[in-house]
C-alpha cells in the first residue's frame, strides 16, 4: 500500500498523528507520521525491545514545528515479522528497509533520532549518505566500545557460541527483563511516569510465534555493528553533524561512558546526562523535547 501524504497546507491534518503502512521490498512497514511535510523532517529510530510507540509523546510534543516519521523495524511493532527462514535479519538489512522507506516517502534530507538499535541503523545511513543528514539526536545508542555494561557479557558470549549461551540469552526476552529495561535507573519520584502498556506491548509482540528466534538472530548480528565503529567515527570527524546527546545517566544497558565517548570525535556535541535509565524518553520526555526544540531551532 502506497502512503498518501496530507496536503501540507492542511493544518488540521498536519496536527494529527497518522498511522500508516507501506510495502518496501515486499514487506509491510508500519510508521507513524505527524506534522507538516514542508517543514524539517525528523526520522525517529527505535531500539529493542520496543517500537515507534516509544515516540508517541515526543511526536505530539514536536509536530507543531517539525515533520516526524517513526517506523517500526521489520520484526518489531506492527511491521511485518517474518520467520528467520523467510527474511535475512541483520542490521544491514534493517538499514536497507529504512532507506527504502525514506526513498518511498520522498524524504531526501532529515535529522535522525538514534536510540539503541536505531543507532547502528541510523549511523549506517548517515555515514554512507552524509549529505542527507542535517543533525543527530542520540539517546542510549552506542557508537563506541565504551558504555557496554555487564548486561552485554552474555550477548557477546552468545555471539561467539550461540548454542552454548542461547538459554541464558532467551531470558532477556522474558516479561520481567522487559519491564526492568524501563524501570532500572529511574528515581523513585519518577517511577509513576512509567506506563505499564509500554513493556506489556513490547512483551506481547515479542511472544508472537517465531519472534524469539528473530530477536536471537539480531542479538547475534549485533557484533558486526562494532566493526563499523571506525567508519562512524570517520564520518563524525569529517562531517561534524550537529549532535545533541540526551542519555539516561543510570542506564545499565548502554552506560553513560558511551555518551561521553561521542565528544572525542564530536567535540561540539551537546551532552545532557539525565537522571534516568535506558528509556529516558518515558520519564524525562518533557526535558528531552525542550532540549530538542532549543537545539534544532539553532542548528536547522
Amino acid at each position: 500500500m502506497t502512503a498518501i501524504h496530507p496536503n501540507p497546507t492542511d493544518g488540521a491534518t498536519s496536527n494529527l498523528t497518522r498511522h500508516q503502512s507501506v510495502t518496501i521490498d515486499g514487506r509491510t512497514v508500519f510508521y507513524r507520521e505527524a506534522g507538516d511535510p514542508s517543514r524539517p523532517t525528523l526520522v525517529l529510530l527505535h531500539g529493542f525491545p520496543t517500537s515507534s510507540h516509544m515516540f508517541r509523546k515526543l511526536i505530539d510534543d514536536l509536530k507543531d514545528t517539525y515533520h516526524l516519521i517513526a517506523p517500526d523495524h521489520i520484526g518489531f511493532g506492527f511491521s511485518d515479522a517474518p520467520a528467520v527462514e523467510d527474511f535475512s535479519y541483520s542490521f544491514d538489512r534493517l538499514t536497507e528497509i529504512t532507506e527504502g522507506l525514506l526513498d518511498e516517502l520522498g524524504i531526501d534530507r532529515f535529522a535522525l533520532y538514534l536510540m539503541d538499535y536505531g543507532a547502528p541503523i541510523g549511523l549506517r545511513i548517515a555515514s554512507r549518505h552524509p549529505e542527507r543528514v542535517i543533525a543527530l539526536v542520540v539517546q542510549s545508542g552506542n557508537a563506541y566500545t565504551e558504555g557496554f555494561t555487564p548486561f552485554w557479557d552474555v550477548l557477546f558470549a552468545h555471539a561467539k557460541d550461540r548454542a552454548g549461551h542461547e538459554a541464558a540469552v532467551r531470558k532477556l526476552l522474558d516479561e520481567e527483563t522487559t519491564r526492568w529495561q524501563y524501570t532500572h535507573g529511574v528515581p523513585e519520584d519518577r517511577l509513576d511516569r512509567l506506563s505499564p502498556e509500554t513493556w506489556t506491548l513490547d512483551h506481547t509482540l515479542m511472544t508472537r510465534p517465531g519472534n524469539a528466534e528473530v530477536q536471537l538472530q539480531l542479538f547475534w548480528d549485533y557484533q558486526f555493528n562494532l566493526d563499523l565503529y571506525p567508519e562512524f567515527h570517520q564520518y563524525f570527524r569529517a562531517h561534524r553533524p550537529p549532535t545533541l546527546i540526551t542519555w539516561g545517566e543510570h542506564d545499565e544497558i548502554f552506560g553513560a561512558d558511551g555518551a561521553r565517548a561521542y565528544l572525542r570525535d564530536l567535540p561540539d556535541a551537546e551532552l545532557h546526562l539525565l537522571d534516568g535509565g535506558h528509556f529516558a524518553l518515558e520519564t524525562h520526555g518533557d526535558e528531552i523535547a525542550a532540549l530538542m526544540r532549543d537545539f534544532l531551532g539553532r542548528v536547522l
